[in-house]
């Protein structure tokens, strides 16, 4: 497996239940009262991210979804902590319902907005990285996404498109990510690691491959 330069393979894996996975990720915030738990869900871009916050929400029907791809868009690949914090982590954490239209949706004529319910249980925070020192106090749990990086990459191609123009996209991207990752070290400070995609025989639709972080 060809990982992030610094990034060791994690090991101990185990086949889970998602409903057993969602339960450690809540132990692990035990201490968490009066307010949603925050927990991040990070990965190279194409590890399942995504479908992971959906199976992890179906688990606890009083929570929510924000994809950092949503800050990020025209944005920034990565500067987007402190527009995440003051325009959705802040409020949620106060019980506030969050409404909120970035600049750069207003500025290219972007529809909709990120909208989180007030009082929700858990706010599942993904995309690529959330795990970051930066958000380190807001963050309750995290999850990690370890694949192999070539695999990864051939699934972003897959996924966006393989025009120059996506092709382009792509290498820009992993230029910021690689070096961002390396300095983040996002897998020695998650809660669990997550195998994505998993290399252990088990079911799908009810369960993960899940191994404890790896070390610094």
């Amino acid at each position: 497996m060809r990982l992030h330069p610094g990034e060791p393979e994690a090991a101990g894996w185990r086949v889970v239940g998602v409903p057993e996975v969602v339960r450690r990720l809540w132990d692990a915030s035990a201490g968490v009262t009066g307010r949603p738990r925050v927990i991040g869900i990070d990965g190279r871009g194409g590890a399942g991210k995504t479908s992971l916050a959906v199976r992890l929400r179906t688990v606890v029907p009083n929570s929510a979804v924000v994809h950092t791809d949503d800050i990020a868009w025209n944005h920034a690949c990565f500067d987007w902590g402190a527009v995440l914090v003051e325009n959705i982590l802040r409020p949620v954490c106060r019980g506030e319902a969050v409404d909120f239209r970035p600049d750069a949706w207003v500025a290219h004529g972007r529809r909709g907005s990120i909208t989180v319910p007030a009082g929700v249980d858990v706010l599942w925070v993904e995309g690529t990285g959330i795990i970051r020192r930066e958000l380190a106090s807001w963050l309750d749990a995290s999850v990690w996404m370890q694949g192999d990086r070539d695999e990864q990459e051939r699934l972003l191609i897959a996924r966006d498109g393989d025009s120059p123009e996506q092709l382009e996209h792509v290498a820009n991207w992993l230029a910021e990510e690689l070096p961002f990752m390396l300095r983040e070290r996002p897998w020695a400070r998650a809660t669990m690691i997550v195998a994505g995609p998993a290399h252990l025989d088990h079911d799908p639709d009810t369960e993960l491959v899940v191994a404890p972080p790896t070390s610094p």
